[in-house]
């Protein structure tokens, strides 16, 4: 099968937002993501977070039945073409993993939570690809959770914040009534301010050519500007014409009274909080005007999706920059990648892996050193750390999980309970991923390419392994003593690995072929 997409072949993104969740449906012509389907249902998730931060029932119920609504429509879409991203309500909620769970049983593809820049850096991803360069800009993108602010020229981010803000956080924050009054639209300004602040010396430094609009506040606000007579003969948002819409809105008092042309329904209670969240990034950032995008974070997700396909993988572009910002040691990772591709070759068929558990190993493999540049003691610990927890370009917090534990178990003894916390993370695959990444490692402990036998890897079960080193094993007693030492670790997980060498290897051991 072609690792290309062919002009017409249809792309799906679905965007689960803390307000909003979105479906898009796109064909590829020509290199470009052309949308011919969407739906956009008000689900209110980040609504749903109780004082606990956790998601409510019938919040978890409203998001259920709107993904299924949205299956319904994905027939002709082939899940490998689907990406299903979740945003701020689903990182903030200490429950969410119950309701993935939930929504496994629904989607045909599982659900990426994604971190706050890693958002950014998708909804700058789709506004410059739905826009005409113009120069370097600023896109602003108010969520119901979170508010992103992002620098960047062309195609590529060059700042990406996310701030916790958002329309239906600061609703249930400051006018969880619908009650609107001064003081409380001061408090929520005060309080965007606050969250703005620790970025704005930053983003006046880089400095920017437009600002662009992409969230349904956004445009909500420039409609009803643009209604009222208050944006410019460029139907832009003008901070002249917000300081009309906020003096408006403080004429009412409760949302149910306010009278806006072209204010939709599912808008109006969430509206003052997200014209004082609009103030505030106006004021502090000193913004005359904006223009607004169609292009936002589920744009964002199919043109990355597209990306994969045609070998612009951003992934393997944050792999090699976390190399280099550590200082790992390119020629030995580039050893190990090599025989961990060859026994994962050896074994996928049998084990069931596909070319997504490659391209982990792989990534693995690259990165399984970097914690080297904290310390040499316990660094596979110090690489997994940085692994979970440092924004890293389009992974998913999952995807992060899954590398930092197949580094954290690359190396040292393995325990039982350690096996328990795999499976519950990633299940049989990871670990079977973690022990081939073990041995790939392990064979490569000369980090010589001159020292290296040839290998072969064979799977008679699932719990039932052999390597076989071939050729003429006096050449390497010292490796096949380590694999040898290596079965006391894979019985610890309950794989039986047998070595097969040369005989004069095994008498030097004093063991037989099994060890």
């Amino acid at each position: 099968m072609s690792d290309f997409l062919i002009d017409e072949e249809l792309l799906a993104a679905i965007d689960m937002g803390s307000n909003s969740f979105h479906l898009a449906i796109a064909r590829v012509d020509h290199g470009e993501v052309k949308k011919v389907a969407s739906m956009s249902e008000k689900v209110q998730l980040a609504a749903g977070l109780d004082e606990n931060k956790n998601l409510t029932e019938a919040a978890q119920q409203r998001g259920l039945a709107c993904l299924a609504r949205f299956v319904g429509r994905l027939g002709a879409v082939q899940p490998k073409r689907l990406r299903i991203v979740a945003t701020n309500a689903l990182r903030q909620a200490k429950n969410g993993h119950e309701f993935i769970q939930k929504a496994a049983e629904i989607l045909p593809k599982h659900i990426e939570i994604i971190a706050g820049r890693e958002e950014a850096r998708l909804i700058y991803l789709g506004v410059s690809h739905t826009m005409a360069n113009s120069g370097r800009r600023l896109v602003v993108d108010i969520g119901g959770g979170s508010t992103e602010l992002i620098i960047g020229e062309e195609f590529e981010p060059i700042h990406t914040e996310s701030v916790q803000m958002g329309c239906v956080a600061f609703t249930k924050a400051y006018f969880p009534e619908g009650e609107i009054s001064h003081k409380a639209f001061e408090k929520a300004m005060t309080a965007a301010r606050k969250e703005i602040s620790g970025i704005v010396n930053t983003y006046k430094a880089a400095g920017w050519d437009a600002v662009v609009g992409s969230s349904g506040t956004i445009k909500a606000c420039r409609q009803i500007c643009i209604h009222m007579g208050w944006s410019n003969d460029k139907e832009q948002l003008t901070r002249e014409g917000l300081d009309k819409l906020k003096d408006k809105l403080l004429k009412y008092k409760h949302v149910s009274e306010m009278e806006f042309e072209g204010l939709k329904e599912d808008r109006r209670a969430v509206l003052p909080a997200g014209i004082a969240i609009l103030y505030a990034v106006f004021e502090v950032l000193n913004i005359k005007s904006l223009v607004y995008s169609d292009g936002a974070l589920r744009e964002g997700v199919m043109y990355d999706l597209l990306g994969r396909f045609q070998h612009e993988d951003i992934r393997d572009r944050s792999v090699h920059a976390l190399m280099g910002r550590y200082n790992a040691d390119a020629k030995q990772a580039e050893r190990v990648v090599q025989t961990a591709q060859h026994l994962f070759d050896n074994v996928a068929k049998d084990l069931h892996l596909n070319s997504d558990d490659g391209d982990l190993l792989r990534r693995s493999a690259y990165l399984h050193e970097i914690g080297l540049a904290i310390s040499h003691s316990g660094y596979h610990r110090h690489g997994a750390y940085l692994l979970q927890h440092s924004d890293i370009a389009g992974f998913s917090q999952v995807d992060q999980n899954y590398l930092s534990h197949l580094v954290a178990h690359h190396r040292r003894k393995l325990r039982s309970d350690a096996k328990h916390d795999v499976m519950k993370v990633g299940g049989t695959k990871l670990l079977q991923l973690c022990l081939l990444l073990r041995l790939a490692i392990l064979v490569n402990h000369s980090r010589s390419d001159e020292m290296l036998p040839a290998i072969e890897l064979k799977v008679k079960n699932a719990q039932q392994w052999q390597l076989s080193v071939v050729g003429d094993a006096k050449q390497w007693p010292l490796l096949v003593a380590e694999l040898h030492d290596e079965q006391v670790q894979f019985k610890n997980w309950e794989i039986e690995l047998s070595i097969q060498s040369e005989q004069f290897v095994d008498e030097y051991l004093g063991k037989d072929e099994n060890g």
